[in-house]
């Protein structure tokens, strides 16, 4: 949540307001400032703005001020929110404010329909949107084109309102698709059209309303117990390349890094320092510079391979690999969950379907991250494990690992 307030900074009589954006992040306070374009003189700034007066030209001028201030506020709060805290800095706020005085030439070019706005979004974001968060606007985008045919009418952004959800809903449970899934890509919807209507746009009056609940899902994750057992795995029952994705599975939920991260991991991001070593890299989704101490248990892999890491391999043959290492450590009982499943023999789509399922079945490359996480929950201070895992806030940090209020006062209850 950003606040802004404005401060005359000038020994000069009239000058120029500087607004200051207020905002904290990853429990860090920010506070930025930049010149606006509003003169006031410094008397009534200091003795009359925020008085009450009966001189009628005094109040005219506070009402005047007001407006301004509040539809720059306006402006401001909802750039802020169409971007991650991370990429906020005095540039940004300089270029926001220029914006709101000298709003973009290109404006006039703004599609109205949402299909075309998406690939707008790409590129008028282009030096902010990663290139998986751009998939993932072109999947949206497909079934978006998929509805409209289905409805045989184009989406326009003024028409994103409760109707609208509705239809769209419908429409993708008809097509086999989880609810968290559609709730997931209501919400990106609904930031593009935030977007646009930064950009002028009309949008609904119901848009900011719009919302669809997520269903409770288990949060699976493997257990120092399990992990034991994948270790345990005699050499002989594993090929070469499922061995390598084994080493990989427990650095992984050692290390609480995502796929994208850890198998890039080398020898040479290492380096030594108190007798720790520590490995040092890039997040790609976040582009945070990390570092993280090394786990005993990895320390023993890289021992074991000559103090190198697994062989990389491609996600897919990853995810494939870790499923039969955990059949083979017997992580077989039943537990509910979600996998994709195709829909009919032979059809060749597939949709999550949730079921109970061999907890092997389960397995998938996001499992370490997770295990890391509630693992090492209430063993390692929470501050510490949110700086590895990358969460934003704590409390998206619990939702994650699925704790709820109860488990919260139970934890409570060690101290007293």
């Amino acid at each position: 949540m950003a606040t802004i307030n404005y401060l005359y900074r000038s020994t000069r009589e009239k000058s120029t307001l500087i607004l200051r954006l207020l905002f904290r992040h990853n429990n860090v306070d920010y506070a930025i400032g930049e010149k606006t374009k509003l003169e006031v003189e410094k008397h009534y700034w200091s003795k009359q703005h925020k008085k009450k007066s009966k001189d009628i030209e005094i109040t005219n001028k506070q009402t005047e001020i007001n407006n301004e201030l509040n539809k720059l506020d306006n402006h401001i709060i909802n750039a802020f929110n169409l971007v991650s805290p991370d990429t906020i800095n005095k540039e940004w706020l300089k270029t926001q404010i220029d914006y709101y005085y000298t709003p973009p030439q290109q404006e006039k070019n703004i599609p109205v329909n949402l299909v075309d706005y998406i690939d707008f979004y790409n590129e008028y974001r282009k030096h902010e949107v990663k290139e998986a968060s751009k998939k993932k606007f072109n999947v949206i985008k497909h079934k978006l084109q998929r509805f409209e045919s289905y409805r045989k009418k184009q989406i326009l952004i003024k028409d994103v309102n409760d109707k609208f959800k509705n239809e769209f809903v419908n429409y993708l449970k008809k097509e086999l698709y989880a609810q968290n899934t559609i709730q997931r890509e209501l919400a990106i919807i609904k930031t593009f059209c935030k977007h646009a209507r930064f950009l002028g746009l009309e949008t609904h009056p119901q848009l900011d309303s719009l919302r669809l609940d997520k269903v409770k899902v288990e949060k699976i994750y493997l257990t120092i117990e399990e992990l034991n057992k994948i270790e345990l795995i005699k050499k002989e029952k594993l090929t070469d390349s499922l061995d390598n994705a084994k080493d990989w599975l427990i650095i992984s939920c050692y290390m609480g890094q995502r796929i994208s991260d850890f198998m890039k991991f080398t020898h040479e991001q290492i380096r030594i320092e108190n007798d720790k070593q520590l490995l040092e890299f890039t997040q790609k989704k976040t582009g945070k510079n990390m570092t993280i101490p090394l786990h005993p248990k990895v320390l023993e892999i890289l021992n074991k391979r000559n103090g190198k890491f697994p062989y990389s391999i491609s996600d897919q043959k990853y995810n494939d690999y870790i499923k039969e290492v955990c059949k083979i450590a017997e992580i077989n009982y039943l537990v509910n969950g979600s996998k994709k499943t195709e829909t009919k023999p032979d059809s060749g789509i597939y949709r999550k379907k949730t079921d109970t399922y061999p907890k092997h079945k389960l397995i998938t490359s996001h499992i370490g991250r997770r295990s890391f996480a509630t693992n090492f929950y209430g063993k390692i201070p929470t501050t510490y494990l949110i700086y590895i895992t990358g969460h934003s806030t704590e409390s998206m940090f619990l939702n994650y690992i699925g704790k709820s209020n109860k488990d919260l006062a139970l934890e409570i209850t060690k101290y007293f």
